[in-house]
């Protein structure tokens, strides 16, 4: 495949750019596993219309404290079963959304900021204070976070991507697209969004949030989101967040390893039901 992206980089570089676009775009959808789904099937569900899509959010419990969780690119609500299967045990009231084209929601392209707006959402609907979320869920709950004035009390990440260029130099090697393919591929993207790439940043974003504590897990083997990202957020983050280096979990698994939850939910300190 990288042969002939190369080739076509030269011959028809606006073919490349098409097939990044939509790789950045338009995320695969993924099976559940068994217990995954079980666990889907125990919310209250809802379906809410954004933007043309419709959104599926979800509830578990009734507890107190409330806690919305925040999948990531390619990920969905069940993600976090296991953690919500622990936290059967708590006096907690948990949220969670599959964003557009992620999950059961509908399909079409979408970025960070559809992410980011439904963090918006489910923060103000539910008036939630704590919030966990994965990999490419950090950057969306970030952006919302340094946008709007909330105040959380703790956040988690379970690994968090920082700086979008990154991003955009892991799909050119991805694909194998050219320097030059690359800076049309960022200029439409620049153009379509209005944005300027250099400042879509996690560790940017997280300075401008109004949190109390924060923690991120990082796996340090981790080959899909590398340990270098996680450390230049949380060092942005500052003295208010506590950086936990892992081993043995991959990009994946972390969130579904027992004695990492378990340090999760000891930090987000929710009581015993």
């Amino acid at each position: 495949m990288k042969p002939l992206i190369k080739l076509l980089s030269a011959a028809a570089p606006n073919v490349v750019v098409n097939i990044a676009y939509k790789k950045i775009l338009k995320p695969q959808v993924f099976k559940l596993r068994p217990h995954e789904v079980e666990i889907i099937q125990q919310a209250e569900e809802k379906s809410i219309t954004y933007k043309g899509f419709e959104v599926k959010t979800y509830k578990w419990g009734s507890g107190k404290d409330k806690l919305l969780m925040v999948h990531g690119w390619e990920g969905q609500a069940g993600n976090f079963s296991d953690l919500i299967q622990m936290l059967k045990d708590y006096d907690v009231t948990i949220y969670s959304f599959d964003a557009p084209s992620h999950g059961y929601s509908s399909q079409g392209p979408t970025t960070m900021f559809e992410f980011s707006d439904l963090v918006k959402y489910m923060l103000e609907t539910y008036d939630i204070k704590k919030v966990i979320s994965h990999s490419f869920g950090s950057v969306g709950t970030t952006h919302c976070l340094a946008n709007y004035p909330f105040k959380m009390d703790k956040y988690v990440m379970m690994t968090t991507p920082d700086r979008f260029m990154e991003r955009i130099d892991d799909v050119a090697e991805m694909v194998g697209m050219t320097n030059k393919v690359k800076h049309r591929l960022l200029n439409r993207l620049e153009t379509e969004f209005n944005v300027a790439a250099n400042e879509q940043n996690v560790s940017d974003f997280i300075q401008k949030t109004n949190i109390k504590e924060g923690m991120i897990f990082q796996d340090i083997n981790d080959k899909i989101v590398r340990l270098s990202q996680s450390e230049s957020v949380a060092k942005a983050w500052g003295r208010n967040c506590q950086l936990i280096k892992i081993e043995g979990t991959g990009h994946f698994r972390i969130l579904r390893t027992e004695t990492v939850l378990q340090q999760v939910i000891d930090f987000l300190d929710f009581d015993k039901n």
